[in-house]
């Protein structure tokens, strides 16, 4: 908001500024984020009127095509169909899984699924019925696409009762409608209404017999639902609809919210450390600590907090959806929730209640299925309570905050008027009559609500409250097209899914940078510790200020909550590149061992066959020395040789010749039928002189060990010309002529 004033501090009765200052013009601009800022300009110059026209024509623009998100051009955040990821939604509440729908789908009409309670029906695929609902709907299976249209007509706007979660097992749903059209005097009844409500009410599982109850809840006060029959609303009767229950939760409307939040925003921005005005909280007043010492003063300021009402807007949201939550996963009821139009606090409670019960609420992509389906699909007018323009190119002239006293008690709802831009001066504060609009922090509320819940149960979230942070500034800075204009119809007049950049997917690729250790990331994630609903008792619904998100401009080093987490963050990333080191170590390690096990595998083989030709080596060596102790028995002379050559000697005289001997077979000594290896042998034989063989070989053979070889030496054969290879016995050279000198003798026989 942009507001400017004339101030003139001697007579400005506000406690914060000193009496002495001199007079100047003060240009505030108060964020939507927060955050307030302050300029000061010299009497009687033009530079603050050129300053405010210009930030007036940034922050209210007249059309929807001057938002940031149209012109700051082509985005690569493209943005899918929005649609597509709705009926993926319904699919897998309806039990189906995750379908792989695209936009033909859609186009022919083919989504229409059930399965044995629900269906999805397409009634509304025109937004012919109702043009804030989504274009398909989840409804009773057994009421017709005829009963969806006359029960609508009993509807505020014809927001009819539809189904926007239901349980997989028990069949409990939560649904969700506008008030009825009950008139003043509340007798006013729709038989296509009743029936379609009593239709949420099916059958308990597991009894025959036995049929749910329903709560209705409606998030007003009860007052205020009388109030609006003279406007031709109300709400239910329990005698009219079906084992039904009607409770009313209390919670204030739009303008109630709006008037808190500027209350409290005015009360950080007074007692924080940095305020708009420069001055520090301690030092107010001349004084050395809040109330410039004074304890009374001190009680007042820290009560303000609690006038302000935010926190108490809070904790009635909060409890609401518990309570919801409750009879649901504990009771196995169905609940019906409506306020006044259905797109306000119905959408806070029946979209929280939702993250209590469903696990899958509390992840990344469910998270942004939830606020798809319950905030934008079903209508909640974001361009409205965030005084955006319209997509009808009406800017919405009073959309801004004001800022409100720092004391003072809630004040009651104001009437809504259409003032136009805010200029006021310190001098006369405006009134809530003239400041009043459609603009009001619904859904700030309810992110706040999450964090909340985060706070509570800080290992049942895939995101941080850092992300929270972030998600509400991609919403408020008009950057990406996923919250503009008041309804999905409105969105796709516009073309906002082309046009314009996701925020989801700008999200997504900021976490795929540093995976799980982002800042977005909740490092305390464990899905199996809360893997069913979140049921927080009474008690525990006291709610804080959330310090992330208020106190980052008003106390910035208070408001880092996250510090101590963001340390565990960076130990843990640390860890994990450790372990991962580790883990890369050891398969290394690992390969190592498997390349040494592997070459030891191929030594030991080698070994072996080194030992095995070793020992084929030696067997072609003994065979080699037997052939050339038989050949040498003969008279002949053998050599071998490797180079293939031998030369053959008969007598005195030498016959060259040449042979080679190839591929010897040589078959294993063990018997087992397979062929050996074949190797190349060459062999030279001489002939030698019967003189020279009988003189020579005698006496080397009587060397060794011989049967006939006498004590003293000699040998008792010795025209036998034995042959003896080592300790084995080869042949003798047959000669007859000494067979017949031989004479036997008895010690041939002896024992010796």
């Amino acid at each position: 908001m942009v507001e400017e004033t004339k101030q003139v501090i001697k007579q400005m009765p506000h406690p914060r500024l000193l009496d002495k200052t001199p007079s100047r013009r003060h240009l505030h601009i108060i964020g939507k984020d927060m955050r307030i800022i302050v300029f000061g300009f010299r009497p009687k110059t033009k530079q603050r009127r050129a300053v405010f026209d210009a930030l007036w024509r940034c922050t209210r623009p007249t059309r929807l095509w001057d938002l940031y998100a149209f012109t700051c051009g082509p985005s690569k955040f493209n943005n899918s169909s929005p649609k597509v990821r709705l009926l993926n939604e319904y699919y897998r509440l309806l039990g189906k899984g995750f379908r792989n729908v695209s936009s033909s789908t859609i186009e022919d009409g083919s989504y229409s699924i059930s399965n044995k309670w629900w269906r999805i029906s397409g009634v509304n695929s025109n937004y012919t019925m109702c043009p804030t609902y989504p274009f398909s709907l989840i409804v009773p299976k057994s009421i017709s696409d005829e009963e969806v249209l006359q029960a609508s007509t009993f509807r505020a706007r014809c927001r009819l009762p539809v189904i926007s979660w239901c349980h997989p097992v028990t069949g409990a749903v939560l649904a969700r409608s506008s008030q009825p059209l009950v008139g003043l005097m509340m007798n006013t009844r729709s038989n296509a209404d009743e029936k379609l409500v009593a239709a949420l009410c099916t059958q308990t599982a597991g009894f025959s017999a036995h049929r749910r109850k329903l709560y209705i809840a409606d998030a007003r006060p009860r007052k205020n639902a009388l109030a609006n029959g003279a406007m031709g609303g109300g709400s239910e009767s329990s005698s009219n609809y079906f084992q039904s229950e009607v409770v009313f939760f209390g919670i204030d409307n739009i303008h109630a919210m709006r008037d808190s939040l500027a209350r409290l925003r005015d009360y950080l921005d007074t007692h924080g450390a940095a305020s708009s005005d420069g001055q520090s909280s301690f030092l107010r007043n001349g004084g050395w600590t809040w109330g410039g010492g004074n304890l009374s003063s001190m009680s007042a300021s820290v009560s303000t907090l609690g006038d302000s009402g935010w926190l108490i807007h809070v904790q009635s949201v909060l409890a609401g959806s518990a309570w919801i939550a409750a009879r649901v996963a504990m009771e196995s009821s169905s609940v019906l929730v409506h306020c006044s139009d259905g797109w306000d606090r119905t959408t806070q409670l029946v979209s929280l209640a939702s993250l209590l019960l469903d696990p899958y609420y509390r992840t990344f992509k469910g998270f942004q299925a939830l606020v798809e389906k319950d905030w934008l699909s079903f209508g909640h007018p974001f361009s409205d309570r965030m005084g955006m323009p319209t997509v009808s190119g009406n800017s919405i002239t009073s959309s801004e905050l004001s800022r409100q006293p720092s004391s003072g008690s809630i004040s009651s709802p104001p009437m809504r008027t259409s003032s136009g831009p805010l200029r006021t001066s310190a001098l006369n504060p405006p009134s809530h009559a003239h400041t009043s609009n459609n603009y009001s922090p619904i859904f700030l509320q309810w992110v706040d609500c999450v964090s909340q819940l985060l706070r509570m149960y800080p290992f049942a979230f895939e995101f941080s409250s850092a992300f929270l942070v972030d998600f509400l500034d991609c919403m408020l800075s008009c950057r990406f097209g996923n919250f503009l204009c008041n309804s999905e119809k409105e969105r796709q007049q516009s073309g906002i899914s082309d046009a314009c950049g996701c925020m989801w997917v700008y999200l997504s690729d900021l976490r795929s940078s540093e995976g799980c250790y982002h800042v977005h990331c909740n490092l305390f994630y464990d899905p199996a510790k809360h893997d069913g609903p979140l049921l927080p008792p009474a008690a525990a619904l006291a709610p804080t200020l959330w310090p992330q998100f208020h106190l980052r401009w008003a106390c910035p080093s208070e408001a880092q909550a996250g510090e101590l987490e963001s340390q565990c963050r960076g130990m843990a990333k640390r860890f994990s590149e450790i372990q991962k080191a580790k883990e890369m170590a050891e398969l290394k390690a690992k390969d190592v061992i498997t390349s040494m096990e592997s070459l030891t595998a191929e030594l030991l083989k080698e070994k072996q066959l080194s030992s095995s030709s070793m020992d084929m080596a030696k067997r072609a060596c003994r065979e080699s020395l037997a052939i050339k102790r038989a050949i040498q028995s003969l008279g002949c002379k053998v050599h071998f040789s490797s180079n293939g050559d031998c030369a053959l000697d008969v007598g005195n005289s030498s016959l060259d010749f040449k042979q080679k001997f190839m591929n010897n077979s040589i078959i294993d000594s063990a018997g087992d039928g397979q062929q050996g290896e074949k190797l190349d042998l060459s062999v030279s034989i001489s002939v030698v002189a019967d003189d020279v063989v009988s003189n020579t070989l005698p006496n080397r053979t009587c060397e060794t060990l011989c049967p006939f070889r006498t004590r003293e030496g000699g040998c008792k054969w010795p025209d036998a010309e034995c042959a003896q290879f080592t300790s084995q016995f080869v042949g003798l050279t047959a000669n007859f002529d000494a067979f017949d000198r031989i004479s036997i003798n008895d010690r041939y026989f002896g024992s010796d």
